[in-house]
């Protein structure tokens, strides 16, 4: 199974009755799951539901949910405001008992502001659960859209990934390769550092000479490091075909590579081992770019 990319972008859009919504759902990385959700007043209700859907299909990423709700012209119905409509033929008798007017007419009681008012027509609670199922169907095929951008992001990123292990790989065989790790050239730098010890004129006890010698053996060894990379890219490469997300456990072993690089670089007694050390360490900075973009 193909690793994902934590980096996608989706809309959808949908309608029922005079409602019409738009989804969009967009994702970068995250150490863990972040959601962030902007709905429009009247529909917080719906909140609890978006996170436990985005819960279920997506393991890590900082999200970004939207819903915009329309509703379309003409839907509104015109009531009569009953209150409003008293409170003006109140206000007429006052004013009859202080200035002689005549009736007015019902276009003009009208035509005064608030006693007419446009509202929206009331949803039964059958029509709101439909409405429900429907948005939220809908968000279900925005993520679906997004999955598999985030699918198709994680193949490319796999493919890099592994051919930067295979760039490891082949260094670390160079490195095991290399004249400098043989017990010759390793028994030749001991007796050129026993050599300058005692041409410096240096009193030295067969004590001293054994630990030095030690310390040049140590140095040379490398054969633990070697094996531990060996390792951390069998690890690597188990993971990249995980069913499950792997971004943080891939990061924690990038993070092991390095620190066997960096041990390898400083034992170093060679050009060639420093020199291949040194791109080893870049190459496995360039791996761990690209992992912190895995879910």
């Amino acid at each position: 199974m193909a690793i994902k990319s934590m980096t996608g972008f989706a809309r959808a859009d949908g309608a029922t009755g005079n409602l019409s919504w738009h989804w969009e759902v967009r994702s970068v990385n995250g150490r863990g799951i972040d959601i962030r959700l902007r709905v429009p007043p009247g529909f917080e209700g719906l909140e609890p539901r978006i996170r436990e859907i985005l819960g279920k299909r997506i393991a890590r990423g900082s999200l970004t949910v939207n819903l915009s709700v329309r509703r379309a012209h003409g839907q509104a119905l015109i009531q009569l405001n009953e209150a409003a409509l008293k409170q003006v033929l109140e206000a007429l008798d006052r004013l009859r008992q202080a200035v002689p007017v005549g009736p007015p007419s019902a276009e003009a009681l009208l035509g005064i502001k608030g006693v007419l008012e446009l509202v929206e027509a009331e949803e039964s609670d059958a029509e709101v659960v439909a409405r429900t199922e429907a948005m939220l169907a809908n968000l279900g095929e925005a993520l679906d859209s997004m999955v598999r951008a985030r699918a198709e992001e994680g193949r490319r990123l796999q493919a890099i990934v592994l051919d930067q292990l295979a760039a490891i790989e082949r260094l670390v065989a160079m490195i095991a390769r290399l004249p400098a790790r043989s017990p010759e050239a390793v028994r030749q730098r001991l007796i050129e550092q026993v050599g300058r010890l005692l041409e410096a004129g240096a009193t030295l006890d067969e004590n001293r000479l054994y630990q030095e010698a030690a310390l040049v053996a140590t140095r040379a060894d490398t054969e633990e490091e070697l094996k531990r990379l060996a390792a951390h890219l069998s690890a690597a490469r188990d993971l990249l075909q995980s069913p499950e997300p792997a971004g943080r456990r891939l990061d924690f072993l990038a993070q092991e590579f390095n620190r066997e690089a960096n041990t390898l670089c400083s034992k170093s007694n060679d050009v060639d081992t420093t020199r291949a050390g040194l791109e080893l360490k870049a190459v496995i900075d360039q791996m761990r770019e690209q992992v912190q973009n895995i879910e």
